[in-house]
């Protein structure tokens, strides 16, 4: 019995998002595809080279929201093949003009407005099913319980069955049940089936994505060598500004009380205190210097234990979910723990959240990570902004990342980086 309650709150929860598709569909495919086509055909006007960039960026939010529900929803990836503007882009009219060249010769532009007319057509079929077959039932049983008394005069068609007496509104209540126990069957499958679809059309050939992946990769190499060379900088400043002006110091009380052992030992005293003080806090900033490079509690105890560590120290609420059954390799690890720590410090810092939660699970050799606070949204990938930098830091490992933030909020990043637990 318990099963079977479970299978129908399944698939009514199915039903539900079927809908909310649906309705996504008529409110955003069709719309977007009516601007796409307008914007493109005002091209050789010139008012086109002005509207498509922003009609067409409309167009990759809204697949890339299409593109979060699937990996939420169904656990379905669909990649994010998009090629990034250059960063010296123009401004004015002639980089709005360069701006519509680069986002036309992208082959992920053309997938898009593809999609947008499956979308409209062969997924809105699909997704209104999910929730007709659980919704339309609920007519037939309302005509069985006396509703059909209204259609004696003018017979009422629900569906093939013809309604205008108690037996034909039973007959039609009957035909309810078994739409209904249809719908429980198979609406999670055309939900799935839904996002299939999507997939099949959004998705980069195999070449086409080994080639976005080898430019991916040349790219966040060379970030990555950027990246360590600035960390060094950064290690060499630190000891330089910190522990080891601690530790010349220290060296330099040590030598006066040398030379005051003997003749003022007071003084001396005074001096080895100073020098003790100068050893632990020159031990401290070490300990800290080392943290920062590769935590302590990550090395010994794993990812989910450091992440808990990471969610301790938040000044608000967190709940930290870990399903793994191993342990990745330490430069996955390391790379995953700081894009957590990177997004937890932007939640802290911007987003007004009282609450967040961090889910780390690992399935299909992919390791997923996802951050949601109920802060007041609206992050955004862009440059300079902290996002982006976790972006630029999982693509050193081929990983990828999706920010979900409305105005309003809530804000959910969902990281995914390929690897194997031992």
């Amino acid at each position: 019995m318990n099963a079977i309650r479970a299978r129908v709150r399944a698939a009514l929860l199915a039903a539900g998002r079927g809908v909310v598709l649906s309705i996504a569909i008529l409110a955003g495919s069709i719309t977007l595809f009516v601007w796409t086509v307008l914007s493109l055909a005002f091209i050789p006007l010139g008012i086109g080279l002005v509207t498509t960039p922003y009609v067409l960026e409309l167009v990759r939010k809204h697949a890339n929201r299409r593109r979060l529900l699937a990996v939420t929803w169904s656990d379905i990836r669909i990649p994010v093949p998009y090629r990034p503007f250059p960063k010296d882009l123009r401004t004015g009219f002639t980089g709005q003009v360069e701006r519509t060249r680069l986002i036309l010769k992208d082959p992920a532009t053309w997938r898009d407005i593809r999609w947008l007319l499956v979308d409209m057509t062969a997924g809105y079929v699909v997704s209104i099913l999910a929730g007709a077959l659980l919704l339309y039932p609920v007519e037939g049983f309302v005509l069985a319980a006396g509703l059909w008394r209204v259609f004696t005069d003018d017979r009422y068609w629900y569906a093939f069955v013809p309604v205008d007496s108690q037996a034909t509104g039973l007959a039609a209540a009957a035909l309810g049940v078994v739409l209904f126990a249809t719908g429980v069957l198979v609406s999670e499958r055309l939900l799935r089936l839904h996002f299939v679809i999507a997939r099949s059309v959004l998705a980069p050939t195999h070449e086409q994505e080994l080639a976005r992946r080898i430019d991916r990769l040349t790219e966040t190499r060379h970030e990555a060598v950027d990246t360590a060379a600035s960390e060094l900088r950064r290690i060499e400043r630190d000891l330089h500004d910190g522990a080891q002006a601690r530790l010349v110091a220290m060296g330099m009380n040590l030598g006066t009380v040398e030379a005051l052992i003997e003749k003022d030992p007071a003084q001396a005293k005074k001096l080895l205190a100073m020098a003790r003080e100068s050893s632990a806090e020159a031990l401290t900033e070490l300990r800290d210097l080392v943290r920062g490079i590769h935590p302590p509690v990550l090395a010994e105890r794993g990812l989910g234990d450091a992440v808990r560590a990471l969610a301790l120290r938040l000044p608000f609420a967190s709940q930290v979910r870990v399903e793994l059954s191993g342990r990745a390799d330490a430069a996955i690890e390391s790379a995953a723990y700081f894009a957590v720590s990177e997004t937890l410090t932007n939640t802290a810092k911007h987003s007004g959240a009282d609450r967040v939660w961090v889910d780390i699970h690992h399935a299909d050799a992919m390791l997923r990570v996802s951050v949601t606070d109920n802060g007041r949204g609206g992050a955004a990938v862009g440059s300079g902004s902290g996002l982006s930098g976790i972006e630029r830091r999982l693509g050193t490992f081929d990983g990828i990342m999706a920010v979900s933030s409305p105005a309003g909020g809530p804000t959910m990043v969902t990281m995914e980086i390929p690897c194997e637990l031992s």
